[in-house]
């Protein structure tokens, strides 16, 4: 049954990391789309009445005329397609995923009894509270007066997610700490789409059934919201990636490397925008985010001795079980002699200068603790050590198995 239940859990964690990537493309594909249209229409004499701009595209054999309306149109078109169950289902998706991978995996995932030494359920709720707190601050300052100033209030929202990526990282394990930053910002957004952008265009639509002319500020204040999105995109994906990059989340200043992605992320987003509008071609935004993108790896080099992380002497109750077995030994000379010159504090593998995704299996406890990654991707698969490198053989895998299921009944 242990040997069902893990198989059966790692695809599910690729089913629905697989479904969070189709709706974030759906989703990020149309933003992308409807925001270039938005700085790409240009106005005529002509237009109906109400029509701000219009934009010609030419797309797949055919042709496109399209038209936007800054408040509404005259009367209510019959055919009305509305763009939000991308966002609804990319958030949903994620928040499975984050349940899936962090939270049923929490002792190894999320928390690092190293930052914070706190209880499994304490950290799923601290988890939850990060993400609603996190939607809440930014919706006050939003709504605050504040908001009407869009760069003021852009430059506020920065200081704050500077602060929230150095916090999460005395919360969370490095790893869990970028995780829960997008996952912050991701909420931001989709919550722009459920609770201001499209509540907004149902009154707009309620108005124009009713005979009644739309408020503009409706538009304007959902136009702000859209903005946000737009710019906070490409650093969500960053984030999105970083848990395969432990040079980006297991070193000293990492969350000074995530406050670094945001402006890189906002830079090439004013780049395309700009390009978009038809104001230019401002190539200096590129070489700005290569240079901070140069800090970053300079950063991701700076070794861990101000705090020192110790290596974990106790292995958890859990963890014990797999100490306890009667293949331990042998499944210890194993690890530490294929796997221990990469995943280790300071591997000794050329061109290996971090353990990836920050996994270390160099004493009895870390081995224990990583006891079903080990089985999954060095046991049941032939992943690990990459292209064999380090020649495990077929009985060695089948040691790694038999210890494994052996433990877990």
């Amino acid at each position: 049954m242990m040997l069902d239940f893990a198989i059966f859990w790692d695809w599910l964690s690729f089913a629905v990391r697989w479904l969070h990537v189709i709706t974030g493309i759906a989703w990020i594909g149309s933003s992308f789309y409807f925001v270039a249209l938005d700085l790409g229409l240009r106005q005529r004499p002509g237009l109906p009445a109400g029509a701000f701009g219009e934009e010609w595209q030419v797309h797949g054999g055919g042709f496109y005329h399209i038209q936007k309306y800054l408040v509404a149109p005259a009367e209510m078109p019959e055919h009305l397609t509305w763009f939000k169950w991308e966002s609804y289902a990319t958030w949903l998706s994620g928040f499975a995923m984050l349940c899936v991978v962090y939270y049923a995996g929490a002792d190894l995932f999320l928390i690092d009894p190293n930052v914070l030494n706190i209880s499994v359920p304490v950290g799923i709720l601290l988890s939850l509270a990060t993400i609603g707190v996190g939607w809440i601050v930014y919706d006050l300052l939003c709504r605050s007066p504040l908001g009407k100033s869009d760069t003021g209030l852009m430059l506020v929202l920065y200081c704050v997610l500077v602060f929230i990526a150095w916090g999460l990282t005395h919360l969370f394990t490095g790893r869990a700490a970028f995780l829960h930053l997008g996952a912050i910002t991701a909420t931001i957004m989709s919550a722009n789409v459920f609770i201001v952008i499209i509540p907004n265009q149902k009154i707009v639509v309620a108005d124009l059934i009713a005979g009644r002319k739309p408020d503009p500020k409706y538009g304007k204040i959902a136009k702000q919201r859209s903005l946000h999105n737009n710019y906070l995109t490409l650093p969500v994906l960053f984030l999105m990636l970083s848990n395969h990059y432990p040079l980006a989340f297991g070193t000293e200043f990492n969350w000074v490397i995530a406050s670094l992605v945001f402006i890189i992320g906002v830079l090439i987003r004013h780049y395309f925008n700009t390009v978009h509008a038809r104001k230019g071609n401002p190539t200096w935004t590129w070489l700005g985010a290569a240079v901070l993108f140069m800090i970053i790896i300079w950063l991701s080099t700076v070794p861990k001795v101000l705090t020192g992380e110790p290596k974990t002497s106790a292995a958890s109750a859990a963890a014990q079980v797999y100490i306890a077995s009667a293949h331990f030994p042998a499944v210890r000379d194993t690890v530490l002699g294929r796997c221990s010159m990469c995943h280790t504090e300071e591997p000794v593998y050329e061109g290996i200068y971090h353990a990836p995704k920050g996994v270390m299996l160099d004493t009895d406890a870390r081995i224990a603790e990583h006891a079903r990654e080990i089985y999954l991707q060095a046991g049941r698969a032939h992943a690990m050590p990459p292209a064999n490198v380090t020649q495990i053989t077929d009985q060695e895998r089948a040691l790694l198995v038999a210890w494994f299921e052996g433990a877990g009944k």
